[in-house]
């Protein structure tokens, strides 16, 4: 791979909204490039880049790919990624593997949901974009009013650098914008011409030589016409627009001249890290500098194990290298280098800045991680790769007892290769939950794993994640005896209960006020639950005190209404009666116990659910609708703001019970144009008929039933 230099390197990767056609551009390239002798084919399952089980059934890409070509003398590594909201982990993550972003759009389609967010993205990214309408062969294109609807939503510096000659089956030739009268003596149905003067305008607005050989109408040579492109795309100045259609090839040709002429050299697009005392270094994007990298991908291969995708930022690397891993701290030995070319891999000596290269069987390195040469002992590292959290949760258990020892390693291996996916292990439900982006999302996981792993599994809707708490005070004891022969158990106790407002600091609380005979308190945080010792006299003696406070707390975690843990309370123990003999720590902690129960249901009990921040992104057409369904799910309206593009964002609190199922909902209502987020906000009172409905089907069995 050290046949390149760092400027006769190209990174792109390509991003846009599902069914765009992003894959089967790629298939072109490589076509066109010589790599492969057939253009392969999505819809056939014959593409270089779906190499997955699950992308070739479904015929659209689930993980990001990496191929490369070479064309005018440059290498040109393409990371191909999925076009649904659903997987946009992998978009997030192979961003920084790039300088130029291609932004793929559906003629036919026009802006989708993912165009305008993986444009966002790449813009976010310092990335150089380029904007390619494809599918221009479909009869129902209005090229014109697509060109217009592109510059509304993303601004002027989106112009044609090529135009098609017909839409629709007439469709098989590209006109370039560039020479003015292009289109003289043709049969182009879109008038190229139109499109120069702003196109010029575009160029030499980042060069004031040419600009005044412009404005005073002398003629610019051509090869400084192209670097003032390259200059205006790197500057921001100029989004150019090309126009392809992937199925027969028609401008792939040109698409790759552009990359190769104005896509950004690795050393364009300055990148920074960081130390842990906030100093910044930039990254010096050269062989000779010392080693950087930033693992972009894993992917969890059958034949190869773990594989790890890096970008070389700066420096080389050798295999049998020992890099650094900043997150851990921790040396890894370099075995093996690999270059990737789809699902092909061959072995590698080295690498250098500006490639992209695969190493095998580093358990360690996750995707994010930043790589240092073993001999550096800086401590600073690139920025952390944020990606949404995952919204959708199911619960998940194995279906037969042979998968049982399987699942945690399948899900693990999932958990590794996606950052949106997660898996957590309720500690009030205890079910093991997986959360992923949407219900789409967590069924190519479960395909996943029974083709990969061979683990089969049943999943349902996660409990919602209640909690109890008392809205009055109410006082009770409890005796615990029992005598067996020989020494017995007894222990007296005799407590109160109070509510304790949420978010209240408990220094304001506990009080000589409120505890007149207080000793001392305990706060627990994750509860908001304060003990408070008020006994006096030595009723209780001091060494039974916690074991007191351990049998309020092993029946706060347990639940006593509903089954779900307790929160917000006070617990004051002011009195009690003790046995010179009989009394012991477990005697105490017995009547502890049933003691905050009484206390609790005298207290006026009641359930508390949980409600979550909801900010939902739709075309504004769509705002009615979606504001009445928030309503008709308890939603409170918080503010809506408007977007570009036409977009709207709504602000909400939802209770979570009420939106277990609103990504399907939200697609439906907006035929698949919305998205949301959601963040956890704070718990509030369930209504009594709501509650009613979760006691009666609770069953809870306490101790002494």
């Amino acid at each position: 791979m050290s046949k390149y230099t760092v400027d006769q390197i190209r990174n792109i990767v390509l991003v846009g909204h599902g069914a765009a056609g992003k894959t089967s551009l790629a298939d072109q390239m490589l076509f066109y490039g010589g790599v492969s002798k057939r253009v392969g084919s999505v819809d056939d399952g014959t593409s270089m880049l779906d190499t997955d089980q699950e992308a070739k059934e479904h015929h659209f890409s689930i993980a990001a790919s990496v191929c490369h070509f070479e064309h005018h003398g440059f290498r040109v590594n393409v990371v191909d990624t999925p076009g649904y909201p659903d997987f946009v982990g992998q978009v997030i993550s192979a961003i920084c593997a790039a300088e130029t972003a291609i932004v793929v759009i559906n003629a036919s389609s026009g802006i989708e949901l993912n165009t305008r967010r993986t444009f966002d993205l790449a813009g976010k990214a310092h990335l150089a974009r380029i904007i390619v309408l494809n599918k221009l062969d479909r009869d129902n294109v209005d090229f014109a009013a697509l060109v217009g609807q592109i510059q509304e939503t993303f601004g002027r510096p989106c112009i044609p650098l090529n135009v098609p000659n017909a839409t629709g089956s007439g469709f098989n030739s590209v006109v370039t914008t560039l020479n003015r009268g292009a289109t003289n003596g043709t049969h182009a149905s879109v008038d190229a011409d139109q499109w120069g003067a702003a196109l010029m305008d575009a160029i030499v607005e980042t060069d004031e030589a040419m600009m005044e050989c412009y404005l005073d109408g002398q003629e610019i040579p051509a090869p400084k016409i192209l670097a003032g492109i390259h200059n205006a795309i790197a500057a921001g100045t100029l989004v150019p627009i090309l126009c392809t259609c992937a199925k027969s090839g028609i401008g792939v040709p040109e698409l790759m001249d552009a990359i190769a002429d104005f896509g950004l050299e690795p050393g364009e697009l300055v990148r920074h890290a960081q130390s842990a005392s906030g100093e910044d270094h930039t990254v010096t994007p050269t062989s000779e500098a010392p080693f950087v990298a930033q693992v972009f991908k894993t992917k969890i291969d059958p034949y190869v194990s773990k594989l790890s995708f890096i970008r070389i930022l700066s420096g080389k690397l050798t295999k049998d290298t020992v890099v650094r891993d900043a997150r851990s701290g921790r040396g890894v030995k370099i075995h093996q280098l690999l270059d990737v070319q789809g699902g092909q891999i061959e072995q590698v000596d080295e690498a250098h800045a500006g490639d992209l290269v695969a190493v095998a069987k580093i358990d360690d390195f996750q995707v994010g991680d930043t790589l240092f040469s073993s001999q550096d002992s800086s401590d600073w590292s690139l920025p952390s790769l944020e990606f949404p959290t995952p919204i959708i949760g199911l619960a998940v258990e194995p279906r037969t007892r042979d998968d049982q020892p399987k699942i945690a390693t399948a899900l693990h291996r999932i958990e590794e290769e996606d950052p949106t996916f997660r898996i957590v292990r309720d500690p009030q439900t205890h079910e093991m939950v997986m959360q992923g982006m949407s219900d789409l999302h967590l069924k190519i996981v479960q395909e996943r794993m029974k083709s990969r792993d061979k683990v089969d599994v049943v999943t349902h809707e996660p409990k919602v994640a209640y909690r109890e708490t008392c809205h009055g005070t109410a006082e009770g004891s409890y005796r615990h005896k029992k005598q067996s022969g020989g020494s017995g158990q007894f222990g007296e106790v005799h407590m109160r209960i109070h509510p304790v407002p949420s978010g209240i600091d408990p220094v304001d609380f506990v009080t000589k006020d409120r505890f007149e005979h207080l000793r001392e308190y305990r706060h627990h945080p994750e509860f908001n639950f304060i003990f408070v010792d008020c006994v006096s006299g030595g009723t209780v003696p001091n060494q039974f005190i916690p074991a007191v406070e351990k049998g309020v707390l092993e029946k706060m975690e347990q639940g006593i209404l509903a089954g779900y843990p307790i929160q917000d309370v006070a617990v004051e123990l002011f009195y009690g009666k003790h046995h010179p003999v009989d009394s012991n720590e477990a005697a105490f902690r017995i009547a502890a116990r049933q003691c905050l129960r009484q206390m609790f249901m005298a207290a006026r009990p009641g359930l508390l659910e949980p409600i979550v921040h909801l900010e939902v992104t739709i075309p504004a057409d769509y705002v009615g609708a979606v504001s009445g369904d928030l309503s008709s799910r308890r939603g409170r309206m918080e503010g809506m703001d408007s977007l570009a593009g036409g977009l709207t964002l709504m602000k909400s609190r939802v209770p979570l019970s009420e939106i277990s199922s609103y990504a399907r909902v939200l697609s439906g209502m907006t035929g698949g144009q919305g998205s949301f987020t959601i963040q956890f906000s704070h718990y509030e009172q369930l209504p009594p008929h709501e509650q009613q409905k979760i006691v009666a089907d609770s069953h809870v069995k306490h101790d002494d039933e």
